[in-house]
């Protein structure tokens, strides 16, 4: 089985920032880029990177600056466009074809804003539990103190509002490395929180610029994302767009009893690349 090795990239604007590298076993496929959720980090979806590695993927997990293996200014970010860049400017670097974003809960709304950003840049999408639809949004006074605080205080840290393992899984097993995960992030920046919401309004915009094969991966018992209005939105993509939803399944997929739930799909649908 493919073991990762952990590396940097450099951003444009000084950056370093670590991620993990699936080599692929065999005759090479494709590449597959990662992108995590808000509170998680590429380690959290070994299992699935090394089981796409192993069936001919190079797969590349990013650790979002200020997450995970990324120690400098935990939680934070300069805007939502630099996170747009950063992966950009990896993907940029690949010369290997075909180049598939795949988005984990909150990195979803990345990866559906990247082609947007980045029209014509990699060939398909995977959005698996995309967070951007969520099943509870903060109160208004609280999205106006986040405002307040963002012009005043932008690098104040506030607890992330997805604290319970049990939103995650049923698995008791991960709850308990949920809950013990020393790489996860609890807090986040007021700037970052301000930014997420700026991030969704821009994915207003961006899904029409969606024009490459995209899979969209659900949770059928999912307690974060909202399956219904997610897949409203998804019929605003211009390209071949295909939604899959695994009952009984809780939001990471990755953490299901029986291991990542979704790879078989997921590469039964990479199978159109298939040389």
């Amino acid at each position: 089985m493919s073991e990762p090795v952990i590396a940097d990239y450099a951003a444009s604007d000084g950056f370093i920032g670590k991620y993990r590298r699936y080599a692929p076993v065999g005759e090479p496929r494709g590449e597959i880029v990662a992108v995590h959720g808000i509170q998680s980090h590429g380690g959290w979806y070994d299992t699935s990177s090394r089981m796409l590695a192993d069936r001919g993927w190079g797969v590349s997990f990013l650790d979002r600056r200020g997450s995970g293996l990324n120690l400098e200014r935990r939680g934070d970010c300069p805007s939502f466009r630099r996170l747009l860049d950063d992966i950009g400017e990896f993907v940029h670097g690949i010369d290997r074809r075909p180049i598939v974003l795949m988005g984990v809960s909150w990195g979803g709304k990345l990866a559906a804003a990247f082609p947007r950003r980045f029209p014509d840049t990699v060939d398909g999408l995977v959005l698996v539990a995309p967070g951007i639809k969520p099943q509870v949004k903060p109160p208004a006074l609280t999205r106006m103190t986040l405002l307040v605080r963002r012009l005043i205080q932008p690098t104040r840290l506030v607890p992330i509002p997805l604290s319970d393992p049990d939103l995650f899984t049923a698995n008791p097993e991960r709850r308990e490395f949920i809950r013990t995960d020393p790489l996860a992030l609890h807090r986040a920046t007021t700037r970052f929180l301000i930014e997420s919401r700026r991030l969704d309004v821009h994915l207003r915009f961006a899904a029409r610029k969606v024009r490459v094969p995209t899979l969209v991966l659900l949770a059928g018992e999912d307690r974060i994302i909202n399956n219904r209005r997610t897949r409203k939105f998804s019929q605003r993509f211009r390209g071949d767009t295909t939604v899959h939803e695994f009952p009984g399944a809780h939001h990471t997929l990755e953490f299901e009893p029986g291991g990542p739930v979704f790879v078989e799909v997921l590469e039964q649908w990479l199978n159109r690349w298939k040389a």
